[in-house]
């Protein structure tokens, strides 16, 4: 008589997360929440879904009832959100952070037992990542923010709390960043920032810290503003990594700046949203140090 076969209990199976977007083949995030998973113990998995371009909504909610305890699928989380998503999270939140609620883009679902909560980590990922990884601090500084799409939305309020004194949003159509600085002037003069809208080419000069949210490296096209943009010494960080990368940093160091990709800004926002999923802060900058080795031996 054969031993019965038992059915895995869904409390003792991993809770599962992933990324989703289109496309998320080349993703880093399943490397770094295992980091974060091995670092503190949490029992969790974290993969990689491609949705249909037309098919957000439907794939978040599969992705959800694919939670099956006899094929050792556990209890889904939540999940990340990427390009071209974001914007489309928000309205099946229940909640939605402040951070978001300013954004208008989420990259972050956590799917509670009394509804889904919506979140932005990509703006204190990115701060943390400037005033830690690079060690530069932004209080008091003039700081250029070229672009105005999801990326810069998700960035541009924790930009602002970190108090510097001007933040420039430079885009190609100057009335997509007015409105965007509109959404954030509230903050902004309670927070005693100066923030204004303008386009590529009148955006001023001479920015201690410039910041690329634009799509201009995953398109390859040249570095859409003028290199005195840069003061002696800047920070410029270009939101991509890898080779998307590389001809912004190439172009910063040549005009004296230094050069910083997106990864500790990946790793970071990363971070935060482990920490909204599970209430556990991980280390960020080991993380990091894991992954550029991962990346450097690729």
């Amino acid at each position: 008589m054969s031993a019965p076969t038992l059915t895995p209990q869904p409390e003792t199976l991993p809770e599962r997360y992933a990324v989703l977007g289109n496309p998320v083949a080349h993703s880093q995030s399943p490397f770094i929440h295992a980091e974060f998973a091995r670092q503190t113990g949490e029992h969790i998995t974290y993969g990689r879904v491609e949705c249909p371009l037309d098919g957000f909504e439907a794939a978040v909610r599969a992705f959800i009832a694919s939670a099956d305890p006899a094929r050792g699928l556990g209890r889904v989380g939540g999940c990340n959100i990427t390009v071209p998503f974001k914007f489309q999270a928000i309205p099946l939140a229940r909640r939605v952070s402040d951070r978001a609620a300013r954004a208008q883009a989420a990259n972050v679902l956590r799917f509670d037992a009394d509804g889904w909560f919506a979140d932005n980590t990509d703006g204190i990922g990115l701060v943390r990542d400037v005033q830690g990884g690079a060690a530069t601090s932004l209080a008091g500084q003039r700081v250029l923010l070229i672009g105005a799409g999801g990326a810069a939305a998700g960035v541009l309020g924790p930009l602002i709390e970190a108090r510097p004194r001007l933040i420039t949003v430079a885009n190609r159509t100057p009335a997509r960043g007015a409105d965007l600085v509109q959404r954030h002037l509230a903050l902004a003069a309670e927070r005693g920032v100066a923030l204004q809208a303008t386009g590529l080419a009148d955006c001023g000069d001479g920015y201690g810290v410039v910041l690329n949210s634009s799509a201009s490296s995953l398109a390859g096209a040249p570095v859409p503003v003028a290199p005195d943009v840069l003061a002696p010494g800047a920070l410029a960080l270009d939101m991509m990594y890898g080779p998307a990368a590389r001809p912004f940093l190439a172009w910063a160091e040549a005009h004296g700046a230094r050069g910083r990709d997106g990864l500790g800004m990946l790793v970071e926002q990363a971070a935060e949203a482990f920490f909204v999923w599970r209430g556990v802060r991980p280390d960020a900058a080991a993380a990091l140090a894991a992954l550029r080795s991962r990346l450097a031996a690729a």
